[in-house]
């Protein structure tokens, strides 16, 4: 069945602010550029130098990706270790109009920091296997590259509206980096299948000091065993301090931040689940402090396990099988680095052909999307 949108409210206009500086430089890199060039749209640089520190990289400058694909093996996935400063990030993302695909992954490292990398494609050519390789995380016989966004490192990055998939984990976000953003991402098709379950998640991280934001991205998995959000470790790991909000999970994967080590300052608002369920705490003998506020989980149920202070309201819950609410209900998420570009879910429970969706600030009387 099709469904229609209608715009219902007036908007005004979005205006994005950008850090940078009159000094910034924009500086090009091309599938074939070279380390010994000058950076310039006809003399690119290689994507390995510019991004791994082997080039001068100053805080406020851009570097431009131009068209094509940027593929590494067998170390399939390519070092940055850029450093921007307050005000004046090192912005990596595609020259205007350009289409930049990571055919691999990015390893974020340390001394990184004030770094953006926005609106790439990131994927592994390698096909999945379609038959269940061994059992375990890490099967011996398993040769497919990791791919995806790798951070071990690194402090106040963001990154923005990635698309990442076909990757064995499409994020793999570690302690190591710190006061983060995930932002805007859309997660798919990631993980592989094994003879014991699924494996490889949209996101896996964990988190001691600052706050890991995962906020307005979409994720959905392919394989049974895997998890959208998987905020999880064993009783030595950290998992501490995020904020997910307004992300969009569907189909597969449920949505976890809990481990063997209690967890303190978990903050989930606004999430829109389908098909997934939503838990906090795993099996840490006791847990700290947690706020669940104005999420919609649909065809899942919310479980928050073993913590001290829970803040929990304005949630709407629907079991599978349970009765359907009145009329349908739509979230609009506007994108807060794109002004062109917001997320939409809509939970039509009625199966109605139109669905009316208030427009917010998104668009003004007579725009078309």
């Amino acid at each position: 069945m099709r469904h229609r949108v209608r715009q219902l409210a007036p908007a005004a206009a979005i205006l994005l602010s950008v850090a940078g500086t009159i000094d910034a430089a924009e500086r090009y890199v091309g599938p074939e550029g070279r380390k010994e060039n000058p950076g310039t749209r006809e003399a690119p640089w290689d994507i390995a130098s510019a991004l791994g520190g082997g080039q001068a990289v100053a805080p406020g400058d851009a570097i431009l990706l131009l068209p094509g694909t940027y593929r590494r093996r067998p170390d399939e996935q390519f070092s940055v270790k850029l450093a921007g400063a307050e005000e004046k990030p090192v912005v990596v993302r595609p020259a205007p109009g350009a289409h930049a695909v990571i055919d691999g992954g990015l390893l974020v490292q340390d001394p990184s920091a004030h770094l953006w990398i926005r609106d790439l494609e990131i994927l592994v050519s390698e096909p999945t296997p379609t038959e269940p390789v061994e059992p375990g995380s890490h099967p011996e016989s398993f040769k497919r590259p990791w791919g995806g966004l790798n951070a071990t490192g690194g402090t106040r990055c963001r990154f923005i509206n990635l698309v990442i998939h076909d990757t064995r984990q499409a994020v793999s976000w570690w302690r190591g980096s710190t006061d983060s953003e995930l932002y805007g991402c859309i997660l798919y098709g990631n993980g592989w299948p094994g003879t014991d379950r699924g494996h490889g998640h949209c996101i896996y991280t964990q988190n001691e000091t600052g706050v890991k934001t995962i906020s307005n991205c979409i994720m959905t998995c392919k394989y049974d065993g895997t998890q959208t959000v998987q905020a999880y470790g064993s009783d030595k790991a950290f998992v501490d301090h995020f904020l997910l909000e307004e992300n969009v999970c569907y189909a597969k994967g449920r949505f976890l931040v809990g481990g063997g080590k209690p967890s303190h300052g978990i903050r989930v608002f606004r999430n829109c689940l389908h098909d997934v369920d939503l838990q906090l705490g795993y099996n840490a003998p006791e847990n700290g402090d947690c706020e669940v506020r104005g999420n919609v989980v649909a065809n899942g149920g919310i479980l928050i396990q073993k913590f001290k202070q829970v803040v929990k309201e304005e949630n709407l819950v629907v079991p599978k099988g349970a009765p359907r609410p009145a009329g349908a209900k739509a979230v609009l998420l506007p994108n807060r680095y794109d002004p062109d570009r917001a997320h939409l879910a809509v939970f039509n429970w009625q199966g109605a052909p139109e669905v009316e969706v208030p427009a917010g600030a998104f668009l003004k009387p007579g725009e078309t999307f």
